[in-house]
Parts: C-alpha cells; sequence; structure tokens
C-alpha cells in the first residue's frame, strides 16, 4: 500500500492533486503536507495534514517517519514572478527544500516526483518545438532553480539509486485554484474575468505564444509517470509534457465564441514580459509520449467550454 506526502499541497496543483491521490489511494494513505497555510474544506477533512515545510529538515523528517512514507510527490515552490521579486526566497525554499527531500529520500527509500518547468530554458533555447535534450541558460532565478534541481535529481538517481521522476510543466489552467505568482497566471485569470466583467487586461502582449495545460492532464502526467515502468525511463527526472500552445488573441477567440462579447485589451506587465520572451514558443514531448505513453486529453476549445461552464457554477453568475 503506498504511503504518499504532497509537500505544497494547498498549491495551484498540490490541492487538486492531492484530492485525486486520495481517490485512488485512500484518503488516510496521502498526507498533505502544508507550510503556514492551514488546508481548507474537502482538503483539511478528507484526509491527514501536517506542517511539512520543505526548508527545515528535521520537521520534514518527522511526517515521513511518522506516516512511514514511501512516496513523495514534492510540489512546493517559488513561482516564477515571486522569484524575481524574492530571489533568495527562491533559491532556499526551490534548492535547499528540494535537497531536504532528497535527503530524506535517500534515507528512507521514497520515491520522489519533483516538477520542472518550461522556465529551465533560456533565449537561447530553440523557440519553437522545443527539444527533449537542448541548451539550457535560463536568464531568471526560477529557471536557474529549475535546471539545478533537474541536475541534483539526476544525481541523486545515479549516485544514491534514488527513484527520482520529473516532468517540464507548461503554464498550468485550473478551474479551482487560483495561481500562485507564474508568469503563466494571464491564462487563469483571463477566464474568471471573461465570467465577471466579460473584459480582461492582459499583462502579455499579443503574439507571445506559451505552452500550457489543463489541470486534469498536468494531474494525469504526475501520476502516470510515478507509475510507469521505471526500466522504460531514461530522462527520468525532465520530461517536456505540453498540450496546446497560444498567445493572448488566440485563448481570447476561444473565449469569443462562447461569450461573443468578451473584449480584451493589454497593459504589459515588462518583467513578466521578460521572462515569458525567454520560454519556448513550443515544446516537443514525444520523448514522454514514447517512454511512458503521455497522452493529454485537453486541447484549448475543450479546455475553454469546460473552464467557463465550471466557472459559471463557481462565480454564480
Amino acid at each position: 500500500m503506498k504511503r504518499i506526502l504532497v509537500t505544497g499541497s494547498v498549491g495551484q496543483i498540490g490541492s487538486e492533486l492531492t484530492l485525486e491521490l486520495r481517490k485512488r489511494y485512500g484518503n488516510d494513505n496521502v498526507v498533505a503536507g502544508v507550510n503556514r497555510t492551514q488546508p481548507t474544506g474537502l482538503l483539511k477533512d478528507s484526509g491527514p495534514w501536517e506542517l511539512a515545510n520543505c526548508t527545515d529538515f528535521e520537521q520534514l523528517k518527522s511526517v515521513v517517519k511518522k506516516y512511514e512514507i514511501d512516496t513523495i510527490y514534492h510540489l512546493a515552490a517559488i513561482l516564477s514572478g515571486v522569484a524575481e521579486a524574492k530571489p533568495d526566497l527562491a533559491w532556499n525554499v526551490n534548492i535547499n527544500g528540494l535537497y531536504n527531500v532528497l535527503e530524506i529520500a535517500r534515507e528512507f527509500n521514497c520515491k520522489v516526483f519533483i516538477p520542472s518547468s518550461i522556465g529551465a530554458f533560456g533565449p537561447s533555447t530553440p523557440p519553437d518545438k522545443t527539444p527533449q535534450d537542448t541548451i539550457q541558460r535560463p536568464t531568471t532565478m526560477y529557471g536557474v532553480t529549475k535546471v539545478s534541481g533537474e541536475l541534483i535529481c539526476d544525481y541523486y538517481y545515479k549516485r544514491f539509486g534514488v527513484d527520482t521522476r520529473g516532468v517540464r510543466y507548461p503554464g498550468i489552467i485550473s478551474n479551482d485554484t487560483l495561481p500562485g505568482g507564474g508568469t503563466t497566471d494571464y491564462a487563469v485569470e483571463i477566464y474568471y474575468e471573461a465570467i465577471r466583467n466579460k473584459k480582461f487586461t492582459c499583462n502579455l502582449k499579443a503574439g507571445t505564444f506559451m505552452d500550457m495545460m489543463y489541470m486534469p492532464d498536468a494531474i494525469n502526467a504526475a501520476i502516470q509517470l510515478m507509475e510507469a515502468d521505471s526500466d522504460k525511463l531514461i530522462h527520468r527526472n525532465a520530461f517536456n509534457v505540453t498540450a496546446m500552445s497560444f498567445d493572448p488573441e488566440i485563448i481570447a477567440a476561444s473565449i469569443k465564441k462562447v461569450i461573443p462579447e468578451f473584449t480584451m485589451d493589454y497593459n504589459v506587465d515588462e518583467v513578466k514580459q521578460g521572462i515569458a520572451d525567454s520560454w519556448p514558443n513550443s515544446l516537443d514531448d514525444s520523448t514522454a509520449k514514447e517512454e511512458w505513453g503521455w497522452n493529454p486529453e485537453y486541447d484549448l476549445e475543450a479546455m475553454t467550454k469546460d473552464m467557463l461552464s465550471v466557472l459559471e457554477k463557481k462565480i454564480n453568475v
């Protein structure tokens, strides 16, 4: 029986991943690890939760020991926008926190899922259909921590045999949990504003293409990779995964098909624009498809219909 700890369990991905893991493996077998923000609602009521700050080695270790954890989904991280404003915090959480997780995984023989990001690439990376294996020279603190994380996880697998696995997530779009300071956040906010006000002010320029993924696919990617046959995994810690690539004009057009009166204007955030410009336009995820059968279920049109339908009920418009 799996005994799972999810760090960052109240975050955008972690909150939904934790609930899905509980559905699959049993409520009592999945511990929601939190830092300071306590879980609420179903996340709190459906299973155990513990303070598990990844930068506090002893606290994290005590949780792993108490629940006899054998699998860690390490979602705790500082995202791109916040990382540029607070690079010291990003380094502490994204690198020192990961190191603690890997050391504990080594001691207790845990499997570990660690998400990387399209932020691990930089302006010198081929921008279109970015290959699985290519130059990685990010120009953001977030990107630096993600590349470092990929390399550290490779090292712990090769040097100590820790079963580390991970994907490079694109922007994640959720109808449940709001994002937490990422460059791709506009692609979530636009749906909320379309329902509330029928208009949206975008902080990225038209023509800014980035890869995106709907949350159900993001969750499936994590679980599917962790369940994959280890012998078939060559890359292990940094699989490109994607579902769609669009710019603000294209996502706005998909919304107008459902809400014809929707309009969008621009007020560009130069910091986030600079980050977005350093990232790829689209990823080549053929390696993930070959090694563990990755295949997304949602394209842009299907996602837009589902997002607007769910949010209309949620916001009660």
